[in-house]
């Protein structure tokens, strides 16, 4: 093998790993993490992702697989058996604005679903409502994700 054999070949194998590095929106964020399947599933199952792969700007809270694990299997059963409640619950993790955590002030933002959810910071962690952001920042085309350690849910509305 020549030099330039080599170099062609090394120059490929590196496109081809640029290929998997574009730029991604907030749903195909979602998507390629492992530990939001249960969300990126949920997402795909409501209609969602054409909305969050959309021009935004959007925040979402994204709540693990261990989260969903988490719910009560009673919610789970009726969120499973009502896609508009489902939806309802899924939007209540989305801010339609840009929020990296270090933009994060103390108070209520309105999401997607119309309800507030209240956000706080101190030096070392954020928080909404009564969720922990684990991780926080996954930038994205169109907003940003913050991986959170609970699945929040809305106010029953009456």
């Amino acid at each position: 093998m020549n030099r330039r054999t080599c170099v062609l070949g090394l120059l490929a194998i590196s496109l081809a790993g640029c290929a998997s590095m574009q730029p991604q929106n907030v749903a195909q964020v979602i998507g390629s993490d492992p530990n939001l399947s249960t969300l990126s599933k949920l997402i795909s199952d409501t209609g969602l992702t054409e909305t969050l792969s959309g021009t935004g700007p959007f925040t979402v809270f994204a709540p693990t697989n261990d989260a969903f694990k988490a719910v009560p299997a009673k919610t789970m059963s009726e969120l499973a058996g009502n896609k508009e409640m489902l939806k309802q619950v899924l939007t209540y993790h989305v801010v339609p604005a840009k929020a990296t955590a270090a933009e994060v002030k103390p108070g209520n933002l309105k999401t997607v679903n119309g309800a507030n959810v209240a956000l706080a910071r101190t030096a070392n962690f954020v928080t909404v409502e009564e969720a922990l952001v684990t991780g926080a920042d996954k930038s994205a085309t169109n907003g940003v994700v913050h991986v959170i350690d609970r699945v929040l849910l809305p106010p029953r509305k009456n």
